[in-house]
């Protein structure tokens, strides 16, 4: 088994310096696909180079099927390594970039030949071993560095923003590539991205970082539907979750604000009454907002009046972004038919159970006390029917 368990690991750099990452406890099944998400400078690569053993655990425990690995160097550690930069041997041809790690490892020769002629043969890297890495296109050299890794046969993979430098279309095809590679190997894979869209189709789970600390860990849809905070709301979604300051009325189970009127449905008395008088912050997401409110039948509807600043037709879809009385904005995602022209006043109508409840201080989703599967299951059907 390769299991991979952080257990409060910290890193700092200097005596006292800074604090990078704080208190990470994480522990990564064997042969799961583990995605750090988070943006910039959120401690998701420092942690996956503590991992690889290039960077110095400042406290915590880190261990690989069981072995403590603190202090072992990182030639040792059985994993290996994709980076953002291909980190490919220009003058080597792509047969000597796959067997080069080998050789290192004075493994034998027929061996290497073996395990090079058998993922270049995956990777359908066959007919381009010859080659240098200047003849080669970026999805080729991303694939040799892939296939560098594969060959090891490590007990974990390491991806740090292995797609950054390609371009969509071969993100795409790259991406698919990975997945298959995985559910091939049963390898334990832990990924690092700031791209919500690679961790939401790739990752088994997903934990979400924000300033060097754990934000949320969880299945992609898990995480997307139960936010546990106004940051997880914002940064998995694509466009992200619209977010408006309102003043909640426990009688009345709403939260009002300017042009915005929200039933509160889904959360107990007890809860709304803690809160009433006070403003709150409520989520929507995009896609759960409509202009013709019949599509929502007979459900007592939400609403939210604004001013069209942009409309964005994507061809499959269209963005409308409106400008709300007192300032703020939210995105609606459309149907492609949909239009509207600049400095139109536009209505926007959403089901009850489309609506999100955060504490305005701390920005802590409020529990609903429903059960993950019944909010997954509510949140599938809004948008399939």
């Amino acid at each position: 088994m390769a299991v991979v368990k952080l257990d409060t690991i910290v890193k700092r750099y200097g005596h006292a310096g800074p604090v990078v990452v704080e208190n990470v406890d994480l522990t990564i099944a064997d042969g799961e696909f583990m995605v750090l998400l988070g943006p910039s400078g959120c401690g998701k690569s420092t942690t996956l180079r503590m991992i690889a053993g290039l960077e110095t655990i400042s406290s915590g425990t880190l261990s690989i099927d069981g072995r403590v690995v603190n202090d072992v160097p990182a030639k040792d550690r059985d994993i290996a390594m994709v980076f953002q930069s291909y980190a490919l041997y220009p003058h080597m041809s792509v047969a000597d970039n796959l067997a080069f790690g080998l050789r290192r490892r004075a493994i034998a020769a027929a061996e290497v030949q073996r395990r090079v002629g058998e993922v270049a043969a995956i990777l359908g890297l066959a007919p381009l071993l010859a080659r240098k890495p200047s003849a080669l296109s970026g999805g080729q050299r991303q694939r040799v560095a892939l296939g560098r890794a594969m060959v090891r046969e490590p007990q974990v993979f390491l991806f740090d923003e292995p797609l950054s430098n390609l371009d969509a279309a071969l993100r795409v095809n790259t991406r698919s590539e990975i997945i298959k590679q995985h559910h091939r190997l049963g390898s334990t894979m832990i990924y690092v991205t700031h791209d919500q869209v690679e961790a939401m189709t790739m990752g088994t789970r997903i934990c979400v970082m924000n300033a060097g600390k754990v934000a949320q860990i969880g299945a992609p849809l898990d995480v997307y539907w139960q936010p546990a905070n106004t940051f997880v709301a914002r940064f998995l979604g694509s466009p992200p979750m619209n977010l408006m300051t309102a003043r909640l009325s426990a009688p009345e189970r709403r939260a009002r604000s300017g042009a915005l009127d929200a039933p509160l449905g889904r959360w107990s008395d007890g809860t709304l009454l803690a809160y009433d008088g006070r403003d709150v912050t409520l989520g929507v997401r995009a896609e759960d907002m409509v202009i013709d409110p019949a599509v929502l039948g007979e459900t007592p509807y939400g609403s939210v009046t604004g001013r069209t600043i942009a409309v964005e037709p994507l061809g499959a879809e269209t963005l409308l972004l409106l400008e709300l009385e007192g300032g703020g904005e939210i995105t609606a995602r459309l149907p492609r038919h949909v239009s509207a022209a600049p400095e139109q006043i536009v209505t926007l109508h959403f089901r009850p159970e489309a609506v999100y409840l955060f504490d305005a201080t701390t920005g802590d989703a409020v529990s609903t006390q429903e059960s993950d599967a019944a909010v997954v299951r509510a949140a599938v059907q809004r948008r399939t029917h």
